[in-house]
């Protein structure tokens, strides 16, 4: 019987970053990082620390699951440089998963939780009809992706029953709010977005989920990324990049200098 891949999965995209270590499907360890923006001083600590509870070593690293953004332009870079460096080491495979997505299917833990429980309906997951992600892209901007809950089903993203019905945009809350806030049909809130912006999204028919469910996790991006790897969607690592939906501040600030000076 072939034996599963070693599986390192790397969270840099948002405020406090993750990594996770698994086995194929079975995932054996995880960690966050002690704290905001620790990702280029943790991360390889955090890496040894696992692979040695593991029993492992980093040469046995067959994939790279990385979430390659929308976010924190300096954490999205050390993901993608981290993956690019265990390709050229290993002949490692990597898989690019998209930040929005990660954070959505924490959704799967909100449904498993309270099937547990049984005690909040309305936190169940059926009754999250239409879910927003979103996280801050400063400049009073926001990255923002809408799913939609095609099934009565208690579970989330990991069976498919939420189909994206906004891709990846760049947007202001009110944008967002005229586009989607209806007192017809809630919509539920999650992401970084609102760790400082939640009044921004204040609206009928809008309410916010835990904020225990907010941050993106390694868990998940190991978890979206080993079914992109079944299907074999593997990422070039020549042509792999950050999905940045807008250049970097620096860079934007340069060109319109250099705009002024013409």
């Amino acid at each position: 019987m072939k034996q599963e891949p070693l599986i390192l999965a790397v969270e840099t995209s948002g405020r406090v970053g993750s990594v996770a270590i698994a086995a194929g499907q079975k995932l054996l360890a995880a960690t966050d990082f002690s704290g905001v923006l620790r990702h280029s001083a943790e991360i390889f600590p955090a890496v040894d620390t696992l692979l040695k509870r593991s029993n492992k070593r980093p040469k046995d690293i067959e994939h790279v699951y990385i979430s390659t953004g929308p976010g924190s332009f300096t954490g999205l870079r050390i993901a993608v440089t981290l993956a690019k460096t265990m390709h050229l080491a290993n002949g490692a495979k990597i898989v690019a998963v998209d930040t929005l997505d990660v954070i959505a299917a924490n959704l799967i833990n909100l449904a498993a939780e309270n099937t547990a429980q049984q005690s909040n309906h309305k936190l169940h997951a059926k009754n999250h009809e239409k879910v927003a992600a979103i996280l801050d892209a400063k400049r009073g901007q926001f990255f923002i992706a809408v799913y939609q809950c095609t099934s009565n089903g208690h579970r989330a993203t990991s069976n498919g029953i939420w189909q994206k019905i906004l891709p990846d945009s760049l947007m202001t809350a009110s944008q967002f709010l005229e586009k989607f806030a209806s007192a017809g049909q809630l919509i539920w809130l999650l992401g970084e977005g609102l760790v400082y912006y939640a009044d921004s999204f204040k609206a009928e028919g809008v309410r916010l989920i835990d904020k225990a469910y907010w941050s993106a996790k390694a868990e998940k991006v190991h978890l979206l990324g080993w079914k992109m790897a079944k299907a074999g969607r593997f990422a070039d690592p020549l042509l792999l990049k950050p999905i940045y939906l807008r250049r970097p501040e620096a860079e934007e600030k340069w060109n319109h200098r250099k705009k002024g000076c013409c």
